[in-house]
């Protein structure tokens, strides 16, 4: 059990920064470059994550053919239901501008969790075995976290949402973050290296596709050319880490 709850604490960890980057959304008055810097920080270190750390112990613990279906299902879910929850309301959420007036409560809050889920849930599974993928996913989640609550909170209070709607969802999504990493843990301790493998894959599947389809564009578009060079130290320094362990 010890195992479990601190899989639960670090998922907790990592999502916790979601409030960190709402707090200074909400009070602080980011301009849209700093806002774009800083996502695009995030998607570095978190693609680099992906690439580094998460797939290769996917190939480890399963092979290629759950490292490459397990990703192509969790890019093909995820796809799947960004389009529901933009279809719904949604499709705004991460915005730092405003965007989110007249957009679903409910969406946003969906869309919230469906971002958070496989992250935590990778972190999870990334502690059954003790590696050191666990602390370099950990440290990516966090980093990426803080420019996601950062700009959807800016957004949002841009968008007419009070600070009690703000602070509820983003800690709703944490307590969310932190079960799905106890549940991963939990539930696939004693799981097949095949399934563990196939699982870590679907995962980042789920937030490359993340990344590729909000996080990196809003950069850009808010943030200009420059976002490419900064997401490459992110990426850098996501690396350095993981080979300093």
């Amino acid at each position: 059990m010890n195992g479990a709850l601190w899989a639960g604490f670090w998922g907790f960890v990592g999502g916790i920064a979601l409030l960190v980057g709402a707090g200074v959304g909400y009070y602080a008055s980011a301009s849209k470059r700093v806002v774009a810097i800083v996502m695009a920080v995030g998607a570095g270190v978190l693609i680099s994550s992906l690439a580094f750390e998460l797939m290769q112990e996917a190939f480890e613990s399963g092979g290629f053919d759950a490292a490459a279906i397990g990703l192509v299902l969790g890019a093909v879910l995820f796809f799947g239901a960004d389009v529901a929850v933009q279809r719904h309301g949604g499709k705004h959420r991460k915005r730092s501008q405003g965007q989110q007036e007249g957009g679903s409560a409910t969406a946003i809050a969906i869309g919230a969790l469906m971002d958070g889920i496989p992250e935590s849930v990778a972190i999870g599974v990334s502690l059954i075995k003790g590696g050191s993928v666990g602390v370099v996913m950990v440290v990516a989640v966090f980093l990426s976290n803080i420019p996601e609550g950062l700009s959807a909170a800016a957004g949002m209070k841009k968008a007419g949402h009070s600070a009690a709607y703000i602070f509820g969802l983003w800690s709703a999504v944490v307590v969310v973050s932190a079960l799905s990493s106890l549940c991963g843990y939990l539930f696939l301790a004693d799981a097949s290296g095949n399934l563990i493998g196939g699982i870590q894959a679907f995962a980042a599947g789920a937030i490359l596709t993340m990344l590729a389809s909000t996080m990196m564009p809003e950069a850009y578009e808010e943030g200009g050319a420059v976002v490419g060079l900064v997401t490459t130290l992110g990426f850098l320094a996501s690396f350095i880490l993981s080979k300093l362990q």
